[in-house]
């Protein structure tokens, strides 16, 4: 099992690198070609006669040296091999072949005289993607190659899928990195393991002050692994960092974020959470624990366990009305001790013999203390050495939290975050501008649309005047999401229905392009405005699209968590994204808010 140091969190991308597969595209009229491996003149005649008469320029190699050759220079759409040629040279010319070609699809027919199932097996094992016998049936060749175009067209629509899959993966990463994880404090001070299942983790772990200088500390688990638990968080975190800004007390705010969750999560999906608050003098934790395994507070001399907090409640977002003020454990704690949270990932981990990690071990791995090491140290060990190479079933995450002075604001921190209560003359209009705001407008005609991509030259106006880098993530999705919705459905009159059947996406990107090149009408207006507040400032964002809108009831469909169709998922970024917003009548304009703080 590869597991995280203890020392490492999950690393924050600082950029988007896209990866997308390579595509050639070819011209209707454009000859595919051919790459004929034979070493006899009259074998390659023949082949060669059928392939020209279907339209293909033949290259022909009699050595596997020379097909390599050939191969790279020619950079063949099909290739035939000779399986008289030496069987072992067979083999890894046909490797090296189909290495090379990814991420295209390159067939690799063998030729045969022999007709019986083992020569057939034989040569699929060896790379191959079909067989033929020798003479080839002219009849028998053309049907492969229909065939072989059916596959390409098949595997050129899965790789733009998937192309387009991880470009959505990144941006949602992107989205979670900055809506979630960025907030948090005193990361450093904490030593995590943190490892999903997947590439989205369904674990969180969320940190923030209180006005009173008391630290709160949420690691969460939702129901599943990867990007559908992983949504969850965002709503999660939004309520944890408000109310504990606001200064709600730790059973407030717990309350807080079951009653959005209840709202918000779709049926059979729940939040397990462990919480703490330590005191600003570190003189008591108060701890809440649903539906997880023990929070355990471990002796910061003997490493020996204190005591174990058991889960009291049910997790999150099961029922609506749930008083949690008494579920609170309050336990006194000394400078030095350590609080553990751990996730049902690191007890239910299993090996390969099926048998559960545990608390037993969990206990055992803990108080097992080696000079140097760190309670993550025995953990992460004894974990890996128990499930060695089996697969993970679940979400691993880990915190350990260090009962020491500098998980707490330093002095001067405190005096800032805490003035002096001002007099009522003396309260300042947090809204109010302190320089000129200003504005541009930027309109794109529809006949610049198809070979026009506006959101770099806004994201770097946009840095130019406001300095806004730390916030360019966001503001890329945020505008991205805004000029598609624009370009698509207000344009294009691109139908999101279309996704949902089995083939939807292929034949949604491909009315998407078809309709783009023939798009010679028409505009998208763009208008941004920001100004300086007292704590950052605000970026006004409108975005007014020439076509006839849609049906504005829709909005509010998409803006539900529990949403299952793959459409609608870019309302509901832009609503987690902004501090407002505002669709106009009849659909083809939406005006938001965007904010910031210094």
């Amino acid at each position: 099992m590869d597991i995280l140091s203890p020392n490492q969190a999950t690393p924050m991308p600082t950029s988007i690198e896209l990866k997308l597969p390579i595509q050639h595209h070819r011209d209707k009229q454009e000859r595919r070609t051919a790459l004929l491996i034979d070493d006899k003149r009259q074998n390659q005649d023949s082949l060669r006669a059928i392939l020209e008469g279907e339209g293909y320029q033949v290259v022909e190699a009699n050595s596997h040296q020379e097909a390599a050759q050939q191969f790279s220079l020619a950079k063949p759409d099909i290739v035939f091999i000779d399986v008289k040629m030496s069987e072992s040279d067979n083999h890894s010319t046909a490797c090296r072949l189909l290495d090379n070609s990814l991420p295209q699809f390159i067939p690799v027919f063998f030729l045969s005289t022999q007709a019986d199932e083992n020569a057939y097996s034989r040569c699929i094992e060896l790379g191959g993607h079909d067989y033929l016998t020798k003479p080839v049936s002219p009849t028998l060749l053309k049907a492969k190659l229909r065939s072989v175009e059916r596959v390409r067209q098949i595997h050129s629509d899965a790789m733009r899928l998937y192309g387009q899959m991880r470009m959505d993966q990144e941006m949602a990463e992107t989205v979670f990195d900055g809506a979630v994880i960025a907030g948090n404090v005193k990361l450093d001070c904490l030593q995590t393991i943190i490892k999903p299942a997947e590439q989205f983790n369904g674990d969180v772990l969320l940190s923030a002050y209180a006005p009173s200088n008391d630290l709160h500390i949420l690691l969460g688990d939702f129901t599943g692994h990867g990007l559908a638990a992983a949504l969850g968080a965002l709503p999660a975190a939004e309520v944890f960092r408000a109310m504990t800004a606001k200064g709600f007390s730790p059973h407030q705010i717990i309350a807080g974020i079951n009653q959005k969750l209840h709202t918000l999560l779709p049926t059979g999906m729940f939040f397990a959470v462990q919480f703490i608050a330590i005191n600003h003098n570190l003189d008591f934790v108060k701890v809440i624990n649903c539906g997880m395994p023990d929070v355990l507070l471990i002796d910061g001399t003997s490493c020996s366990i204190k005591q174990r907090f058991n889960s009291q409640s049910f997790p999150l977002g099961i029922k609506p009305d749930v008083e949690y003020q008494e579920l609170f454990v309050r336990e006194k704690i000394t400078p030095g001790d350590r609080i553990l949270l751990v996730s049902d990932g690191v007890t239910e981990a299993r090996n390969g013999n099926n048998e559960y990690f545990g608390k037993e071990r969990l206990e055992s791995a803990i108080e097992n203390q080696q000079e140097g090491d760190s309670i993550l140290d025995r953990v992460l060990n004894g974990l890996t050495a128990f499930c060695q190479d089996a697969p993970q079933d679940d979400d691993i995450s880990l915190a350990e939290v260090p009962c020491i002075p500098d998980i707490l604001p330093a002095w001067q921190e405190k005096d800032k975050a805490a003035p002096p209560h001002p007099t009522h003359a003396e309260l300042p209009n947090v809204e109010s501008i302190s320089d000129e705001p200003w504005e541009f407008t930027l309109t794109l005609p529809g006949s610049r649309l198809s070979s026009a991509d506006p959101i770099p030259l806004l994201l770097n106006h946009i840095q130019e005047m406001e300095g806004l880098r730390k916030h360019r993530r966001l503001l890329f999705t945020l505008l991205s999401e805004l000029y598609v919705n624009a370009l698509d459905h207000g344009l294009l009159k691109l139908d999101s229905s279309i996704k949902h059947a089995s083939d939807g996406f292929s034949a949604y990107f491909s009315q998407r392009e078809q309709r783009l090149q023939n798009l010679h009408t028409g505009y998208i207006k763009i208008c941004i405005s920001t100004y300086s507040t007292a704590q950052g400032g605000k970026m006004k964002i409108r975005v007014e699209d020439s076509g006839a809108g849609f049906d504005l009831s829709i909005i509010d469909a998409y803006r539900q968590p529990q949403l299952k169709e793959p459409s609608g998922r870019g309302v509901q970024l832009i609503y987690s994204l902004c501090e407002s917003v505002q669709y106009e009548e009849p659909g083809n304009c939406v005006e938001v808010v965007f904010s910031w703080d210094h």
